[in-house]
């Protein structure tokens, strides 16, 4: 079994509920186990500022899914609550499910790239990540306290 960690966002349609739906699709996976689900966070959105904030959270799961297999019923599972892909890169949507971490391998592909190339300098991935993960050391040997440590909260707080 692999231990991975995926990002979970989303900003319309109900937030909170997308997450909870998308928790219990996880769960259902076949081969895989639901280890452990941060805190939710509201953050600000990257892209364009009028839009709402972002639901966030970071789930751990172990899975004998190979990392492709995982990525195709993630996105299976984002096209099931309404996700359309458009070409608005950080446009809102009803949820985004990235794999952040699957071990330790390093990998990038045309269709995935491990670990995720932007979760070192993105505070709605380094904390909640950290509440379940705390001792974490990446692929690349930055332990994730030291990352948390240098990264602003740039408002994020726990989602009431």
């Amino acid at each position: 079994m692999s231990t991975c960690y995926i990002a979970l966002g989303s900003n319309l349609e109900d937030p909170l509920s997308q997450a909870n739906r998308a928790i219990a699709a996880l769960k259902q996976l076949s081969n895989t186990t639901v280890t452990a689900i941060s805190p939710f966070y509201r953050s600000k959105p990257l892209g364009p500022q009028n839009q709402n904030d972002y639901l966030n959270a970071v789930i751990e799961l172990t899975t004998n899914l190979s990392p492709i297999e995982l990525l195709d019923e993630l996105q299976s599972i984002e096209k099931a609550q309404g996700r359309v892909r458009k070409d608005n890169r950080w446009g809102a949507r009803t949820l985004d499910l990235d794999i952040l971490l699957y071990d330790n391998l390093v990998l990038e592909s045309e269709r995935l790239t491990v670990p995720h190339y932007h979760m070192k300098n993105r505070e709605f991935v380094l904390y909640p990540l950290y509440d379940i993960s705390p001792e974490l050391v990446l692929p690349d040997n930055d332990k994730l306290y030291d990352l948390v440590t240098k990264c602003p909260k740039n408002g994020l707080k726990k989602w009431e």
